[in-house]
């Protein structure tokens, strides 16, 4: 499969500058659709991925862990922010807003480390990620929900 969507190509390795932010966007508008098939399909079938402590290997695997996240992370949001970036590789860092079902609310820090395919689908992720209790009062992430996020709302402030 050569996209995502009919919108969003696969952007493919050497990455530029310019290149490497569209992925990064693409990524969060992904995961912000809290769709696992979808999300699946940007990774190759035999995608490894390290999520916290969690192991993870293969498309499926990624499908079923992510229908997972997004059963106990409600009202998920997410917004991505380009570190670094290679020929093949990307780093970003990330926070995201949810709450669980007892509607204690959450934003977890994160970074990761991406590698990609010669076709652009992600072969290695890997994640740490911390979360902090927040109030409902101090969320910063609105916009409708599942959904990416407006060109027009701040992405993570640089002193964050």
């Amino acid at each position: 499969m050569s996209t995502l969507t009919a919108k969003s190509p696969i952007l493919a390795p050497p990455f530029s500058l310019e290149t490497a932010i569209r992925k990064v966007r693409s990524a969060e508008d992904g995961w912000n659709s809290r769709d696992p098939e979808r999300v699946s399909l940007a990774y190759t079938e035999d995608s490894v991925w390290r999520n916290r402590s969690e192991f993870i290997v293969g498309r499926d695997a990624i499908r079923k862990f992510l229908a997972g996240k997004w059963d106990r992370e409600l009202e998920y949001r997410l917004v991505k922010a380009l570190w670094a970036f290679s020929e093949n590789r990307i780093a970003v860092r990330f926070q995201y807003e949810w709450h669980n079902s007892d509607g204690a609310w959450f934003r977890s820090y994160g970074n990761e480390q991406w590698e990609f395919d010669e076709r652009g689908l992600m072969r290695r992720r890997e994640a740490s990620i911390n979360d902090v209790s927040i109030l409902a009062a101090d969320r910063k992430f609105f916009w409708p929900a599942p959904g990416p996020r407006p060109a027009d709302h701040p992405g993570i402030p640089e002193a964050e």
